[in-house]
């Protein structure tokens, strides 16, 4: 008796689609990518021959798998020589390519997720079209999966911020540096598992130790307070924002790519300069090499290259 049970989510799902379509049509290389900005994510990959183990060329793959489905419907190339061995593949020898398969996975909202795509190094028989069908639903299937998956995981974020209020810095009410920790690894995950961009932005107040000296603790408080408020409002409804020290604040940036990082980014400096909030800023982008604690500590540096800058600027001008 054949014992049928779902699969445990979307990851299990994609590897084993993949699996049966590489068995079923026989192409060497199969991806499941997402478009991210210009670029694009791997976020499965079943390979039999091309044993491509640099990330530099497998997501080179993955982006002119993007795009062959830019704009474009499903299709199946069982030979072509305009393709051939491509040159321009980074990271030593060319990549043969000579049939490939490109299916474009779709949102509900009819925006493009990214693609079900197959490579493959010799030309392929053309019986393997009569298979494009079969192809083409089981990419409708792994989209409606993925719609949902999405919907539970905004869901589960919704969640796991409810659940924290334990972890929330009592002078801001921003989530304290535990909280921070805590969400920014779940969020890791999600990056991960879905391919999603994330940035993170870091905030050093630049005075509050002079207003601490000058006119006290309280005004001192009153000014954190004053910072929880603008950076509160002016992030979106699902960034986490964070007091990670004494002065210093953090923003992660959820499902944030580079255009939307430098909007977020602007807002802030508008924000807090229009409140008279001195304050240093730096950001970061997550990347498939570099996870949500290097982006973090790549923003605080950047944050501490525009503090010196800013420091010099102000002695120059005195």
């Amino acid at each position: 008796m054949v014992n049928v049970r779902p699969f445990d989510d979307f990851d299990t799902t994609a590897k084993a689609v993949l699996a049966y379509l590489q068995r079923r049509l026989g192409f060497d290389l199969w991806l499941l990518t997402r478009k991210v900005g210009g670029h694009a994510v791997v976020l499965s990959s079943q390979d039999a021959s091309y044993g491509i183990t640099d990330e530099v060329r497998l997501r080179w793959i993955a982006n002119y798998c993007s795009r062959l489905v830019l704009g474009r419907s499903a299709t199946i190339t069982t030979r072509t020589s305009d393709v051939g061995n491509l040159v321009a593949a980074p990271g030593g020898a060319p990549i043969p390519i000579s049939a490939y398969v490109g299916i474009p996975l779709k949102r509900a909202d009819g925006s493009l997720f990214g693609s079900l795509c197959a490579i493959n190094p010799r030309p392929m028989p053309e019986i393997v079209h009569t298979d494009q069908p079969l192809v083409e639903m089981l990419a409708r299937m792994l989209c409606t999966l993925l719609e949902q998956e999405l919907k539970t995981q905004a869901e589960n974020r919704r969640a796991e911020r409810a659940q924290m209020e334990a972890l929330v810095d009592q002078l801001t009410q921003l989530y304290n540096r535990r909280g921070w920790d805590q969400l920014m690894a779940r969020e890791e995950n999600r990056c991960a598992r879905f391919g999603h961009p994330a940035c993170v932005v870091a905030i050093d107040l630049d005075n509050l130790k002079k207003v601490n000296d000058r006119l006290g603790h309280a005004a001192g408080d009153e000014l954190l307070r004053r910072t929880g408020r603008v950076l509160a409002q002016t992030v979106r409804e699902h960034d986490v924002v964070a007091r990670v020290g004494g002065d210093e604040f953090a923003v992660l940036g959820v499902e944030c790519d580079l255009h939307q990082a430098r909007s977020l980014v602007d807002r802030l400096a508008t924000a807090m300069d229009r409140e008279q909030i001195d304050c240093s800023i730096g950001v970061s982008l997550r990347t498939s090499e570099r996870h949500l604690v290097q982006t973090w500590a790549r923003a605080d540096e950047a944050m501490y290259v525009s503090k010196n800058l800013g420091r010099q600027s102000r002695e120059n001008s005195g």
